[in-house]
């Protein structure tokens, strides 16, 4: 077998404009960002006018319906578009903050943490640096690297979501269509799957619990992807699958990824969930997802089948 090496190449070269090529990309990609971070992240807009500005993206975290605000750069980080994120935030009513460069400055890695660190617990800012990578002739490839987070992020998500679980509209919308799901699919009730009013489900695919299934729905796509369990950061979870990443990604259809070491094999399929007719076909869709990831996984990993 031919072993090629990674190398990193500009991110002008894969988006020449930010503003046309790379914000529009990323818009399409958000799901592939969402699970850098362990947050499934949905298009509200892009290029949003907030007075005399624009800020890049505006997504909607599917785990609250809360704001998610996303400003780009494909350069190094400066202060303008930190002045920028603070007005954008104001304006905005974001609580999640992902600031995407090529490089960052220490000076504003320090301003993310102090921000982590001195604002309400209800906000959340993240550092992101944006590689870009490709094996000899290869497509380009993106890869996104956090450089700062909130400090216990994984528990903040975990409180989020039982808090979100009790009410709102939302709510009664991811409820009602996993209870559609059940009733199409009984049987993956004995899988772990539960009526939640969370846009997310969790299914075991090994007998110890170190990888997971997680089974996520928004209003206008859904899809799954493997990762380790609540509050674990990946390590065992990428021993194990890392032996069998070309077998995996060929039987999935599926990019290994990863880049947050504890998500994996995302797969995703945009619906306009808002149309209940839509909804059969989905589950279906959906369903057929979990089976196979549960089969492929407990054939290729067969000392962790349950």
């Amino acid at each position: 077998m031919d072993i090629g090496q990674l190398t990193n190449i500009d991110a002008r070269l894969a988006w020449p404009n930010e503003a046309r090529n790379f914000t529009p990309w990323l818009a399409e990609n958000l799901p592939q960002l969402g699970q850098v971070i362990g947050l499934p992240l949905e298009l509200k807009a892009t290029e949003v006018a907030v007075e005399s500005f624009s800020a890049d993206i505006l997504a909607r975290s599917l785990i609250d319906d809360s704001l998610v605000l996303i400003e780009n750069q494909l350069e190094t980080t400066d202060h303008r578009h930190l002045g920028q994120i603070l007005t954008y935030l104001a304006g905005l009513e974001a609580k999640t903050v992902i600031w995407i460069a090529t490089e960052f400055r220490e000076p504003h890695i320090s301003a993310i943490k102090w921000l982590n660190e001195h604002t309400s617990d209800a906000f959340s800012f993240f550092a992101v640096r944006l590689r870009v990578v490709r094996i000899g002739d290869s497509p380009a490839a993106p890869i996104f690297e956090v450089l700062e987070r909130p400090s216990l992020w994984e528990r903040q998500l975990q409180a989020t979501a039982r808090k979100t679980e009790t009410s709102s509209e939302v709510v009664e919308f991811r409820r009602a269509f996993w209870l559609e799901y059940l009733a199409r699919h009984p049987q993956a009730e004995a899988l772990g799957m539960g009526a939640v009013g969370v846009s997310s489900n969790w299914l075991k695919a090994d007998a110890t619990g170190e990888i997971m299934i997680s089974v996520w729905v928004g209003q206008r796509m859904l899809g799954l992807f493997v990762r380790s369990r609540r509050g674990a950061d990946g390590t065992e979870t990428r021993a194990l699958l890392e032996p069998h990443r070309e077998a995996l990604e060929t039987r999935l259809g599926a990019r290994f990824g990863g880049d947050r070491e504890n998500t994996f094999l995302g797969r995703q399929k945009n619906v306009d969930l808002t149309d209940r007719a839509n909804w059969p076909d989905a589950i279906d869709w959906l369903h057929g997802s979990v089976t196979q990831y549960l089969d492929v996984l407990r054939q290729i990993l067969p000392e962790t089948t349950p």
